[in-house]
């Protein structure tokens, strides 16, 4: 029977970086997977990052992950969301081509030393004395293991639906993963169902775009990662999605098909998700609105199809088209392939702590859409977690765990473990409650020691960002520090309609002014220093300095808030405590808190059902105990 030190189950995006983060550690590791070839292939839309998504591609990216430099090297469409609001939501977001992403994430994979690909099917998980010991294949074979990672996504006794008629999958054209279920429920694991649903294919030259609104990408767009060449991006040519709207009849066609829903028949049980519903739950849900936004986005450079963002749905295929018939553009629309929804098994993620290890089974650990998250970004930011975690466990380095000022990763992790979720959890940047700290040009600062800590960040990598991070620091020193006097500066004032100054004034006084942007502003002052003209080189630089002058009050607010709730996040609680004994607790409280069995007491205080005075009263027992 062959032995690795870790085997991840699922070649998705979770998987990736499982795999490849483990690896390259210097543990052995496979990576099995029901066909090489569907190794990273985007099973919904072909696109990476968006509102808040983008910012865990971001950090994904600084930890040494390899989302980020495959979307860039398939990228056909980018764009830099939210620009006219503040720079805490500013998201990335490319559109990727679907058949170009995969074969790069297999090409990245297949490069990792140490990492075997495996086509099979795992069908059944293994443990002794409550440790992980290895898992059997739908083929027949066995394999040995120290740690395991479950990222399954989907096929976890997938079953697709279009109309009433089900059948087996956990996406279009492939099998379902049955059995490893009842495997870990046997363990004493508790599972349960959700559903995600996607659009209907339509044949591209079967829209009118010339009465559509153009959607074009960024003029200078921005790699998502730090390692790919700003002379040789974007590696492929770019190109537009439209918009379209939907209307009441179609609402009113769609409606006729309700009786066929399985959704509204009751044939699907699972929850879907509350922030990207099917097209036949917005119109319930949102039946005072009129009409709802459509997106047609390509599938690739050489695809014959387009992606319909904003119609997933199960309905009949023939309801769809006729619905569809009736948008605009798409008066003769042609459909391939109907949308679906598919339903699965995953695992409330109360049952795994923040390392995303088990809390039933050493050395297993769950990611991505089994721990009920939807989205690849919110897969793969579990997967460079779980990874590392895999193979730190076995080489005795201390666990990696982030905290939710830390990073979006921190906040998602902390969200599924600390409050759990009966729907697909999507990431939004309303969930971070710090994330004027945790914004997309701040990721490097934040994360990169991590990822070199652990060898998934080389020392040339390190070396460049400290120079850059060095750059910075000095040039928000020098503008913090310097003042200039108004005959150096009154004309550059005047040319920017901004009041001219009488006295001397710190630079970093002028910066605030709204109407004065660095970029322009280093014209007057680059030479002043060495940082400041290296700073003027660079446009992220320029953008990363100027956020932290213009919002420095706001962000020394953020950094003091941390630290008073620090306190709370620094207090562990034993994994053994008994707070049924705490009868000064509520009972909700007591039970919540047995059911999570929370890290830290801030932890415990972010769990719905337990109030203030249970955690005052929780803090006095610790430090009793203690």
């Amino acid at each position: 029977m062959k032995e690795y030190d870790v085997i991840v189950v699922g070649g998705g995006h979770a998987g990736i970086e499982a795999s490849i983060a483990a690896a390259k550690m210097g543990v052995s590791v496979a990576l099995i997977t029901m066909e090489k070839a569907g190794i990273g292939r985007l099973s919904c839309n072909p696109a990476i990052g968006g509102s808040a998504k983008g910012h865990l591609v971001h950090e994904i990216d600084a930890l040494g992950g390899v989302m980020g430099i495959i979307a860039d090297r398939t990228g056909i469409q980018f764009r830099t969301l939210n620009k006219s609001k503040g720079p805490a939501v500013w998201a990335g977001r490319c559109q990727s081509d679907r058949k170009l992403y995969s074969e790069e994430a297999v090409r990245v994979v297949d490069a990792v030393s140490g990492l075997d690909i495996i086509e099979d099917i795992v069908v059944e998980a293994y443990e002794e004395n409550k440790k992980i010991s290895g898992i059997g294949t739908k083929k027949g074979n066995e394999y040995k293991c120290k740690a395991l990672v479950v990222s399954a996504g989907t096929f976890l006794n997938g079953i697709m639906y279009t109309g009433l008629e089900p059948s087996i999958g956990g996406r279009y054209g492939e099998d379902a993963a049955e059995g490893l279920t009842q495997s870990l429920e046997k363990m004493g694991f508790v599972s349960g169902r959700l559903k995600t649903g996607t659009p209907p294919r339509l044949k591209k030259d079967s829209i009118n775009y010339d009465i559509l609104q153009e959607q074009p990408g960024d003029e200078n767009p921005r790699p998502f990662s730090f390692r790919t060449p700003k002379d040789e991006f974007p590696y492929l040519p770019q190109v537009s999605c439209y918009l379209t709207y939907t209307n009441e009849e179609v609402h009113r066609v769609l409606e006729t098909g309700f009786s066929f829903s399985p959704m509204f028949t009751g044939i699907i049980n699972g929850a879907g998700p509350r922030y990207c519903p099917s097209i036949e739950d917005k119109i319930v849900r949102f039946s005072d609105k009129p009409k709802h936004q459509l997106f047609i986005e390509p599938e690739g450079l050489d695809s014959d199809q387009v992606y319909l963002n904003g119609f997933s749905s199960s309905l009949p295929a023939d309801v769809q088209l006729k619905a569809m018939k009736l948008i605009k553009g798409l008066e003769e629309v042609e459909m391939v392939r109907p949308g679906y929804a598919v339903e699965y098994d995953f695992f409330p993620p109360y049952q795994v702590k923040l390392t995303l290890e088990t809390k039933l089974i050493e050395g297993l650990y769950f990611a991505g859409q089994v721990n009920g998250t939807s989205g690849y970004e919110e897969a793969a930011a579990q997967g460079i977690v779980s990874g590392i975690n895999a193979a730190a466990k076995i080489l005795g380095r201390k666990e990696f765990t982030l905290k939710r000022s830390d990073a979006y990763i921190g906040v998602l992790i902390d969200d599924l473990e600390s409050k759990s979720t009966d729907e697909p959890y999507r990431m939004f940047t309303s969930r971070a409650e710090h994330r004027l700290l945790l914004r997309q040009d701040n990721a490097l600062d934040r994360l990169m020691k991590f990822g070199h800590e652990y060898g998934l960040i080389t020392d040339d990598e390190f070396a460049w960002f400290k120079e850059r991070e060095k750059i910075v620091s000095d040039s928000v020193h020098f503008i913090n520090t310097t003042r200039i006097k108004p005959k150096k500066i009154n004309k550059f004032l005047k040319e920017n309609a901004s009041s001219e100054i009488n006295n001397s004034e710190l630079l970093s006084k002028i910066l605030k002014r709204p109407e004065i942007k660095l970029r322009e502003l280093l014209s007057v002052i680059a030479g002043e220093s060495e940082a400041l003209q290296k700073l003027s080189e660079d446009d992220e630089l320029i953008e990363k300095a100027e956020v932290e002058i213009k919002y420095e009050g706001y962000i020394q607010k953020q950094r003091e808030l941390v630290e008073k709730l620090d306190k709370y996040e620094n207090i562990p609680i034993p994994q053994d405590f008994e707070y049924m004994h705490i009868n000064t607790i509520s009972m909700e409280a007591r039970e919540k808190l047995t059911k999570f069995r929370p890290a830290t007491l801030g932890q415990a205080s972010r769990i719905s059902g337990v109030s203030p005075s249970d955690i005052s009263i929780l803090l006095v027992y610790l430090r009793d105990k203690k």
